[in-house]
């Protein structure tokens, strides 16, 4: 298998967890939406990073790693990097307590409709950003 047939392989991943988010988000599901986008991103930004020939650590953001190595991308898309990095920092953030919660934190409570729309927006201009990038 080569870098390439792998990171494609992770867009198909990151695809099918866009379908996903709209099961989700169809059903009121704000927490899963939140904790599903955040791996769709992962995945496309690691896919982005195998097609220019880094192996990405085995850690949920690589925004910083994406940020690293921007000379390795074009030019239009490294105006996008740094949004992308933050949009993969902050999913990260919530990606334990979308799915686990804490004691004073109830996910499905906390998310809400907005929330949720947002981590969508955000997945799917990450997941367009990396099509452009492997495709």
């Amino acid at each position: 298998m080569t870098a390439d047939e792998l990171a494609r392989s992770y867009l198909v991943k990151a695809s099918v967890r866009a379908e996903m988010l709209d099961f989700l988000a169809q059903r009121g599901a704000r927490s899963d939406v939140v904790r599903v986008a955040q791996e769709l991103v992962e995945l496309a930004l690691k896919a982005m990073l195998r097609h220019v020939g880094i192996d990405p650590p085995k850690w949920h953001d690589v925004g910083p790693i994406l940020l690293e190595h921007a000379e390795l991308f074009d030019e239009p898309l490294r105006a996008e990097l740094p949004d992308l990095a933050r949009i993969s920092k902050r999913l990260r953030k919530d990606r334990e307590l979308a799915f686990y919660g804490d004691i004073d934190f109830i996910p499905t409570r906390e998310y809400g409709a907005e929330e949720g729309q947002a981590a969508i927006a955000e997945a799917r201009l990450v997941l367009a950003a990396a099509c452009r990038v492997v495709a």
